[in-house]
């Protein structure tokens, strides 16, 4: 019993803590003047949810101290470095190789990054160093369908087993390890809870409590921006866009990948993949979500 009383005081000094440290804005976080509520219950209807389309606003940080853009090749990854290409004066990438079945994503980030700066020659400037991390032990700890050779599938959690437990968690770590090194002020991920696969890393709750987190144990105030936690799939479209036109959308269509099971030999009209995948689902069903709307003139084969 005192020991169970003793978890609870120290649990409640904690959350004390970390909500005086937002109250004070001493992580400088990007959601106090947008926050006033907790995250609405799942499911959400991206259209529909009052913050829609917020975080894919600037929120005026120190654009001097430049961004970090957590850069995986895929098509979040690469709206979210369009994004802020469009909006800081400096931009470095970092990516992870931790086990990935689709490690194809790794090879497709230089062509992107280099992609980018031909098409967007105001933009070339401002893209700076990349950085690739071994992470390689996250795929020895985990036990799942994204780092190993199984079938898709529903685990007894309620998660898809592509779930790999703290990955998101790490990638901040690190990125935020880089962020302090390289005098980098904010980090920028594509994470979303609005057309998601569940993952409780990817929630704005968790993001919230990584930035006091590690501001708190860094002594800084790295901001974390999440462009696309907002918005679903076909709105991630709309939004590179808004950001880059034709030319990007086609970019993002050839060059990204985002298929679990590394297929880049299945050309469809929203890009490659083996089509069955959760991930493949998700990119689909927002293009054609997107093209529906009435916003999309690509030229694309099917």
């Amino acid at each position: 019993m005192q020991g169970q009383k003793g978890f609870a005081a120290l649990h409640n000094h904690i959350v004390r803590r970390a909500s005086l440290c937002v109250k004070l804005e001493w992580c400088n976080a990007p959601w106090h003047a947008r926050q006033a509520a907790s995250a609405p219950a799942r499911p959400v209807v991206a259209s529909q949810h009052p913050r829609a389309g917020h975080n894919t606003r600037m929120t005026e940080p120190d654009r001097r101290a430049g961004a970090l853009v957590l850069f995986s090749g895929g098509q979040d990854s690469t709206t979210c470095l369009a994004w802020a290409r469009d909006g800081f004066r400096h931009v470095e990438t970092v990516g992870f190789a931790y086990g990935q079945r689709h490690a194809v994503e790794l090879e497709r980030r230089e062509p992107v990054r280099r992609a980018i700066g031909q098409a967007f020659p105001r933009w070339a400037p401002r893209l700076g160093e990349d950085h690739l991390l071994d992470l390689s032990v996250l795929g020895q700890v985990s036990d799942t369908a994204l780092t190993g050779e199984r079938e898709i599938a529903m685990g007894a959690a309620g998660l898809p087993n592509t779930f790999v437990p703290g990955r998101n968690l790490v990638f901040l770590a690190m990125a935020a390890a880089i962020a302090y090194r390289r005098g980098l002020g904010t980090l920028v991920t594509g994470v979303c809870e609005t057309d998601f696969s569940g993952y409780p890393d990817c929630r704005d709750d968790t993001i919230k409590a990584m930035q006091v987190a590690l501001n708190l144990g860094m002594g800084t105030r790295l901001r974390i921006e999440t462009p696309l936690m907002w918005i679903d799939k076909a709105d991630t479209w709309a939004l590179a866009e808004r950001l880059g036109g034709q030319p990007l959308l086609e970019l993002i269509v050839e060059s990204t990948h985002t298929c679990y099971l590394g297929d880049r030999e299945h050309r469809h009209e929203w890009g490659y993949g083996c089509g069955n995948c959760p991930a493949c689902e998700l990119r689909a069903a927002g293009w054609q979500k997107f093209r529906l709307a009435g916003r999309a003139g690509t030229g694309a084969r099917p």
